[in-house]
């Protein structure tokens, strides 16, 4: 069993930074896939970014650029750095675990989530 609780929501100008964290129980986060989610209101969950255990990363193509998944094991926890935030990224940002392998994989195939922080970007 996996826990997982995310911070470092809040409210920011467009333009702005922010970076979510995820600390995750567990003596076996090393070997899960990573990824944050986002869900905006009256929309369906979707991807943002995700990360093996052996590093490699996927990012959805509306954040290329602008954000970084990032994880340290050590501490069991992974971060999502977004930089030069947009309105439309405003959202609630849930963290999940997986057990298999690949950054690219259905949202489907995550097996724990945590309860998501708010993050809200105005014009």
């Amino acid at each position: 069993q996996v826990q997982l609780v995310e911070s470092g929501g809040g409210l920011v100008q467009a333009g702005g930074s922010l970076r979510l964290s995820c600390a995750a129980s567990g003596r076996t986060f090393s070997r899960y896939t990573m990824g944050w989610f986002r869900q905006a209101p009256g929309k369906e969950r979707e991807i943002v970014a995700a990360i093996s255990w052996s590093d490699t990363r996927y990012y959805t193509d509306s954040v290329k650029g602008r954000f970084t998944i990032s994880r340290d094991n050590a501490k069991n926890t992974v971060y999502l750095q977004m930089d030069s935030l947009k309105p439309e990224d405003t959202a609630v940002y849930y963290c999940a675990a997986s057990r298999l392998p690949s950054s690219r994989q259905p949202m489907g195939t995550y097996d724990y989530w945590g309860q998501g922080t708010q993050v809200t970007v105005s014009s």
